[in-house]
């Protein structure tokens, strides 16, 4: 296991950043509700049913190994995600992607919207925490 963030397998391009399209605002209330953790990525492999699916077995420090789909296989290689620390939405609702359970979402940020309104190299980085911590710490 390393402490370096995961790293893309596409270089980011080159220019100005995509104008970010605002959503309306929320409530404190509304965004408190949301319960980010940072987990540990335990396995990676594709996702059997679809294309741009990685689907990725989690460490979220409950003792329960956990799934999550992610729509990141253009952006990073199954074997560079093993062992990297990563941000999830740990109380996302289950559901069914393409077949296969999904439990949660990763945290990425990336520099196109996905409407596909920019048409330009698009390039998705996961989120990681800087330092070490252990998996299941909350984020805030």
């Amino acid at each position: 296991m390393t402490d370096q963030p995961a790293a893309p397998s596409t270089p980011a391009p080159q220019g100005a950043p995509a104008e970010p399209v605002a959503k309306p605002e929320i409530e404190f209330a509304d965004f408190a509700k949301v319960d980010l953790r940072v987990a540990r990525v335990v396995q990676a492999e594709p996702h059997p049913n679809a294309d741009r699916l990685l689907r990725l077995q989690i460490d979220d420090g409950s003792g329960t190994p956990r799934q999550i789909c992610a729509g990141i296989k253009a952006f990073y290689k199954p074997e560079d995600l093993v062992g990297k620390h990563i941000v999830i939405v740990a109380n996302l609702k289950a559901r069914t992607i393409r077949g296969e359970e999904s439990r949660g979402m990763l945290l990425a940020a990336s520099d196109a919207p996905k409407d596909g309104g920019n048409q330009g190299e698009r390039n998705v980085v996961v989120l990681t925490p800087m330092g070490q911590i252990p998996a299941g710490s909350i984020v805030s």
